[in-house]
């Protein structure tokens, strides 16, 4: 199984620098493949196992999922892309290879920047407090300490954590999966990011939070990030994003504005 590639591709930008439409993210004829041990077999013996790891034999409980099927598609600076596509369709599967934590198959993904993936399952420390959990992840963003300190009170705002209570000062094991999901975007959200990568961080808040969250989106694109939004919340979609990617079963349906890819997944109309 191949790595996926990461490398610079600012060289396959326009020459003319006044239209230059600079490519952040190329994803080309990818396939992803998940190997899935133990399905329907049981747990069998050591001493088979044995046998088929001396024998090179592969386990006939292992069953492989073709999840993302020969996808392409190019990003370029200051866009937000969403994708959608029905349950299981290899959304999640593209944006988790795309931030380089899942290896190809076949084909090729190349990155200008480095992509930052934010997930409603991000990892924050519930044992630390709120506050705690905002330090620790902006300085494994690669923020200084200084940066940090600046940026802590908007952080905490941004995120509403405090609105009925002090909360921050809390356990994270105290939150509700609302107030974790808002905390992980705000701190996401807290640093222009080359590639952001969310999945479903909106779906989660209040109306209000998401509005909040949709207006950092567009700032982030202001400040020459590419943001990539996956959410099973259509208006979401089009009130963020004015290109849209949808994928289903694995494969690419359709890429072009919001609206006429929106509306066609809405009718089930695959062109």
């Amino acid at each position: 199984m191949a790595d996926t590639a990461t490398t610079n591709v600012q060289e396959a930008a326009p020459v003319d620098a006044q239209h230059a439409r600079v490519p952040t993210v190329v994803v080309d004829d990818v396939h992803i493949v998940y190997k899935v041990h133990g399905a329907g077999s049981g747990r069998g013996s050591a001493t088979s196992a044995l046998s088929r790891i001396i024998s090179r034999k592969r386990s006939p409980a292992i069953r492989e999922v073709h999840a993302v099927r020969g996808v392409s598609f190019v990003a370029y600076k200051g866009e937000a892309i969403g994708l959608i596509g029905s349950n299981g369709s290899g959304k999640s599967t593209m944006l988790a290879a795309i931030a380089g934590l899942l290896p190809t198959e076949a084909g090729g993904i190349y990155t200008n920047g480095q992509p930052s993936l934010l997930g409603v399952n991000a990892a924050l420390m519930n044992d630390l407090t709120g506050d705690r959990n905002v330090v620790l992840g902006c300085l494994a963003m690669g923020m200084s300490p200084a940066e940090v300190r600046s940026r802590y009170q908007d952080i905490v705002d941004f995120s509403g954590i405090n609105e009925k209570g002090d909360f921050i000062t809390l356990p994270m094991r105290t939150y509700s999966s609302g107030m974790a999901a808002r905390l992980r975007f705000s701190i996401a959200a807290a640093k222009t990011h080359d590639v952001l990568l969310i999945d479903e961080a909106l779906a989660t808040g209040d109306q209000k939070f998401q509005k909040r969250s949709e207006a950092r989106i567009r700032e982030l694109r202001k400040e020459a990030g590419t943001v990539f939004l996956v959410s099973h919340n259509n208006n979401a979609i089009r009130d963020t994003c004015e290109r849209t990617i949808w994928i289903e079963k694995g494969e690419l349906v359709m890429d072009g504005p919001t609206d006429v890819v929106v509306k066609a997944y809405e009718r089930g109309e695959r062109p």
